[in-house]
């Protein structure tokens, strides 16, 4: 048996959950430090995963089953393509500059006389989330992954309703009241999406005996698996809803904007960067490969609401006054994106929504880390409170602007080609629907430059004239985001090699081929 490297890869920050959270009390500085090591050995296992996969050899790789529940045909089954790869290297990635980021997050709140060690229990939290989101990009079990899909949630509810945002207007009982709002708020909408699916997943059972991707996958493909219309787009709906809740898709978005302001500008990443991906992800490696028919029946209905999450959330964005929901309105915008790619059903619109899936994670986790360095310096979320930061912070400023031009996606950085793939892709099969979504880009540069222009541009506020630029534990957190933001912009071939013979099987799986380009005959 071969070295079980995709177990190992989720196993390590498990265990180092474990023993971050056993760190004595007194000794909160090493459970930082042990955190930070158990990421960085999680990050080499990562690149380990990613030099090993072979994006031309067999679709699923580094695969591995064990009996688990055998009485109802429950393994323990993983194996990755490109897109499962890109994926677990992204976060493999953010998870150990989210721990450089908020290094005093929970420090405010340790006490002498307390027990409670919310040091230790804040990075335990980070390091198991980060164990459950890789393991889910790995698992090819259904019931394996539907218990993933559920159990981040408790983790995620503990740090944003347990770690919240300080920087708070009003009363502490207030903030306190808002980040439980929040927390809860979260937790619901996942877990009525959670149960639907759970039902999808029961039925999905009771149509192919097993819940094995592969096996149901390819027993439909060889004609030995009947599924009824009816039955399978109903499992489809089930699906589609819990990863629509997760990714998030209009209307089924509104606890993100609390959830990401009331959280730590790292706990907000490790939402949208990170957790959300589960959502669409799994609508790549799920809906569309174990329900072809019903997903084809479903695009024109998903591309609509891709396109309404698109506008909608670049609106609000533009009209927000929060720093921090003003980015969480522009990541809603982004999923439309995402999703708008997946169900154009094209090569071009799969492989852009992948590598937006990569791309939003970094240009999202660089543009709210600075402004969580700006909002821990100032104490304000609110935008109306800043002016002329630039001139006495500029590597601050400097760094939130290339973070927002990212987000807006100036060509030459990484989420350019993405979202560009994206339009193309759309405009091939859907013309009307590449069009309007060509209106999110405009937006998105109103949102990204007025927000800009508020804050650090004008003359230098008086509450603001005192604000230190970026130390260097802050510049080692954003320097190699922006880094990677620029060469990716320049050079995506290593994610689009990656990448494209996955979306390739995708596009088998839905039985879909790229429009031919209609060109009048030369005469």
């Amino acid at each position: 048996m071969s070295f079980p490297l995709l177990t190992v890869t989720a196993a390590v920050p498990a265990v180092g959950a474990i023993l971050t959270a056993a760190v004595p009390a007194a000794r909160r500085t090493a459970a930082k430090w042990l955190a930070l090591f158990f990421s960085l050995a999680t990050l080499v296992l990562a690149a380990a995963v990613t030099v090993r996969f072979e994006p031309g050899g067999d679709r699923y790789q580094l695969t591995e089953s064990h009996a688990w529940i055998k009485e109802f045909g429950v393994r323990y089954e993983l194996g990755v393509d490109g897109i499962g790869v890109a994926l677990i290297a992204l976060t493999a990635l953010l998870i150990p500059f989210v721990i450089l980021a908020g290094w005093h997050d929970a420090d405010p709140l340790e006490t002498k006389s307390s027990r409670w060690r919310p040091t230790q229990g804040f990075f335990a939290l980070i390091l198991m989330v980060e164990a459950m989101v890789i393991l889910s990009f790995e698992a090819t079990d259904v019931f394996l992954f539907y218990i993933l899909f559920e159990a981040m949630l408790i983790p995620m509810y503990f740090l944003i309703g347990g770690f919240g945002d300080r920087a708070h207007a009003g009363s502490d009982e207030n903030a306190a009241a808002q980040r439980s709002y929040a927390a809860v708020k979260f937790l619901l909408y996942n877990l009525v999406g959670g149960l639907i699916m759970l039902a999808a997943v029961i039925g999905l059972y009771v149509v192919a005996g097993n819940f094995s991707l592969t096996e149901i996958a390819e027993a439909r493909a060889n004609g030995q698996l009947e599924m009824a219309t009816s039955t399978e787009r109903w499992l489809f709906l089930g699906f589609f809803f819990a990863f629509a809740v997760k990714a998030p898709l209009w209307p089924l978005h509104t606890w993100l904007p609390n959830a990401m302001g009331e959280a730590t500008a790292p706990v907000a990443v490790l939402i949208t960067a990170v957790v959300d991906k589960v959502g669409t992800f799994a609508m790549l490696r799920f809906c569309l490969q174990l329900f072809p028919e019903a997903s084809t029946w479903a695009t024109p209905a998903i591309i609509v609401l891709a396109l309404i999450s698109i506008v909608y959330g670049a609106l609000l964005a533009v009209g927000q006054r929060d720093i921090k929901r003003l980015i969480a309105y522009a990541s809603i915008s982004h999923f439309g994106f995402i999703i708008l790619g997946i169900f154009a059903m094209t090569s071009q619109g799969q492989s852009g929504a992948t590598l937006y899936m990569v791309n939003h994670g970094i240009s999202t986790a660089a543009l709210m880390l600075v402004a969580g360095f700006l909002i821990s310096r100032r104490g304000s979320r609110l935008i109306a409170d800043y002016g002329g930061v630039q001139k006495v912070a500029p590597v601050l400023a400097g760094t939130f602007l290339i973070g927002g031009l990212a987000t807006l996606s100036l060509p030459g950085l990484a989420p350019f080609v993405s979202e560009f793939l994206v339009l193309v892709g759309t405009y091939a099969r859907y013309p009307v629907a590449g069009i309007v979504a060509t209106t999110g880009i405009v937006l998105a540069a109103l949102y990204t430059l007025v927000l800009y222009q508020r804050t650090m541009t004008g003359p230098v506020k008086e509450e603001v004239r005192s604000l230190p630029d970026l130390r260097p534990r802050e510049l080692t957190v954003i320097v190699p985001l922006i880094a990677l933001l620029i060469f990716l912009g320049v050079y995506p071939k290593p994610l689009t090699d990656i990448v494209n013979p996955a979306v390739r099987h995708t596009m088998s799986d839905v039985q879909q081929k790229d429009p031919r380009p209609e060109v009048e005959a030369a005469k």
